[in-house]
């Protein structure tokens, strides 16, 4: 009965002592390097957040002031060549305004209270065409915004610009591993893992104000897009050959 046991169990660890004694195969011989590359494009298109803000006793003044002045600007920002698809409402807020406390010393005690709402309306506007941003700006100051939020360039089609970018850093990549392999006195193989990073930048702020007047308007708004720099990076393994 013993020796049937110990039979089977010989059996059984035969596989696993026959792979312990068969060479381990070893894994490729390999370089790993990373680049970078970038490229440079003019934006075509802008993006402009406009504002009207209104102040009265009531709400009910302030909320009917802000959506005349609101339409006024809307239609100026039409006939400025704008298509509705490309105006959005991105907030808007009615909150009362409350008194403030007096600077000299008080005499008696003081106390906050409502002394008029404020309403303020924010739209996003895009404009294709980036030389005439400055124009949609001062459309719609003179029709009754009074505050530019900010404006800032994109691309509409910035992934052609990353692709380009990264076959630029797919290429120096390549050369780096070709390089090291040569100076190793070995032969480059196949790419044997590929990750690949970058990033098409935020819209680029150009230009921003708290608040704007009409006044302040009385020359045309100049807006100058520059350019976009779009990178991208890669990490690339290569198997070595010979040697």
């Amino acid at each position: 009965m013993r020796r049937t046991t110990l039979a089977a169990l010989l059996l059984l660890a035969a596989p696993a002592i026959a792979a312990a004694q068969q060479p381990q195969e070893r894994p490729p011989r390999s370089v790993t390097v990373s680049a970078n590359a970038s490229v440079h494009r003019a934006p075509d298109r802008a993006i402009v957040m406009l504002a009207v803000e209104s102040e009265a006793e009531s709400a009910q003044d302030a909320g009917r002031q802000n959506a005349e002045r609101m339409t006024q600007v809307i239609a100026a920002l039409r006939s400025a060549g704008v298509p509705d698809a490309r105006i959005r409402t991105v907030s808007y807020n009615l909150q009362p305004v409350y008194s403030q406390p007096p600077r000299e010393p008080r005499t008696e005690e003081w106390q906050q209270r409502i002394v008029g709402y404020r309403a303020i309306n924010m739209v996003r506007v895009e404009v294709d065409d980036v030389q005439r941003t400055g124009g949609v700006i001062d459309a719609a100051l003179n029709a009754g915004a009074n505050r530019v939020a900010g404006t800032s360039f994109e691309l509409r089609d910035s992934d052609a610009a990353y692709n380009e970018a990264l076959q630029q850093a797919v290429r120096k990549a390549q050369a780096q591993a070709a390089a090291a392999a040569q100076a190793a006195g070995q032969q480059l193989g196949q790419p044997l893992n590929i990750q690949a990073g970058g990033f098409a930048p935020p819209p680029m702020p150009m230009y921003r104000a708290a608040a704007a007047s009409i006044d302040a308007m009385a020359v045309s708004t100049p807006v100058e897009g520059g350019e976009l720099e779009i990178s991208a990076s890669v990490t690339i393994t290569y198997e070595l050959i010979g040697g």
